[in-house]
C-alpha cells in the first residue's frame, strides 16, 4: 500500500474523541406553537420544555420536543428576525432531517399514517443499491423529513 491508499477502515486516531450519535436537530420554522403540534401529532414527539436561546441578545427560543425515551430530541427554533420566508434545501444550511424507525415492517406503517394526518408522501422506496428504505415528506414549512430503515 502507498501513503496515498486508504484502508477500508481506518484506525481511530486517539486524539480525537468519538461521536456517538446526532442528539438533536434544531429547526427554524415561521410558527414555532403551530409546528409543535404538527410534530407531535405527526411523528407522536413529546413537548419537553420551552427555552429561550441561550446567550442570545436576539431574543428567541426553542420548543424541545422528544421521543419517549429520549433519545432523540427535536428543537423547534423561533427567530425573531426570520421574516417567514419559504424553505429551500438548496440555500446553504439543512437540506433534511431523517429519522431512523425500528425496521422495514415498522417504516410501512407510516405512509398510512402520515396520510391519515394529512400528510402526504413519497411512500415507501428503497435506495437504489443500498440496504435501506425510505419515506419522504415535508414538514409545514417545507422542511423534508424523511424516515429510514435497514433491511435486514
Amino acid at each position: 500500500m502507498t501513503t496515498t491508499e486508504t484502508t477500508a477502515s481506518p484506525s481511530p486516531d486517539p486524539a480525537r474523541p468519538a461521536l456517538t450519535g446526532i442528539h438533536h436537530v434544531g429547526l427554524t420554522v415561521t410558527d414555532v406553537e403551530a409546528s409543535a403540534v404538527w410534530y407531535q401529532r405527526v411523528l407522536g414527539l413529546q413537548r419537553e420544555f420551552d427555552e429561550p436561546h441561550y446567550r442570545s441578545d436576539q431574543g428567541g427560543r426553542a420548543i424541545v420536543l422528544c421521543n419517549a425515551d429520549m433519545s432523540l430530541s427535536v428543537g423547534l427554533d423561533h427567530h425573531p428576525g426570520n421574516r417567514g420566508e419559504a424553505f429551500d434545501p438548496t440555500r446553504t444550511g439543512l437540506d433534511h432531517a431523517c429519522f431512523q424507525v425500528a425496521s422495514i415492517d415498522e417504516l410501512h406503517t407510516w405512509p398510512a399514517r402520515l396520510e391519515a394526518e394529512g400528510v402526504e408522501s413519497s411512500g415507501v422506496y428503497a435506495m437504489q443499491g443500498m440496504p435501506m428504505s425510505l419515506v419522504t415528506f415535508h414538514d409545514p414549512d417545507g422542511i423534508q423529513l424523511e424516515l429510514i430503515a435497514f433491511h435486514p
